[in-house]
């Protein structure tokens, strides 16, 4: 029998998936409650930015920058409890992982199914993100672009 990683449960999921999954859950309550509100997933989003340690609150707020003025009409929510960006039919296109969600070495810029980012057989959908600087902030605004075209 092979030994237990002392970070999980029986489950299998490790203690940062389980909480995951918990928000995900009071945001689909939370959904059905109150119409997923425009002002609401915004006011959302800046509140679980506030709760980043401080490297991965600055990377979320330039990412949050560049995402709403590159994109303006997709519509900020919590997806699992990150700060993620919604078309017009409530599909998530981008998220933002910060590095503290899951205790990786690094944060995440992810696109999901209703990005437009496809060439050929084979596409990135998932970005390692460690510092901001002009040249991340460039790629950011053509990803996003080419995502909601």
């Amino acid at each position: 029998m092979p030994a237990k990683n002392s970070k999980t449960e029986s489950d299998g999921f490790t203690a940062e998936e389980r909480a995951a999954m918990k928000a995900r859950a009071a945001e689909l309550r939370a959904e059905g409650k109150m119409g997923a509100k425009k002002a609401d997933g915004l006011q959302a989003v800046l509140d679980k930015i506030a709760e980043m340690a401080p490297e991965d609150r600055a990377l979320a707020e330039r990412v949050h920058v560049t995402v709403t003025a590159t994109a303006p009409d997709l519509s900020p929510k919590t997806w699992y409890g990150m700060p993620a960006y919604t078309n017009s039919d409530g599909k998530v296109v981008v998220f933002f992982q910060d590095s503290g969600k899951f205790n990786y070495r690094y944060s995440t810029l992810g696109f999901q199914e209703a990005a437009h980012l496809d060439d050929g057989d084979l596409w990135p959908v998932s970005y390692a993100l460690q510092k901001w600087s002009a040249a991340v902030e460039k790629k950011v605004a053509e990803l996003v672009k080419a995502a909601v075209s």
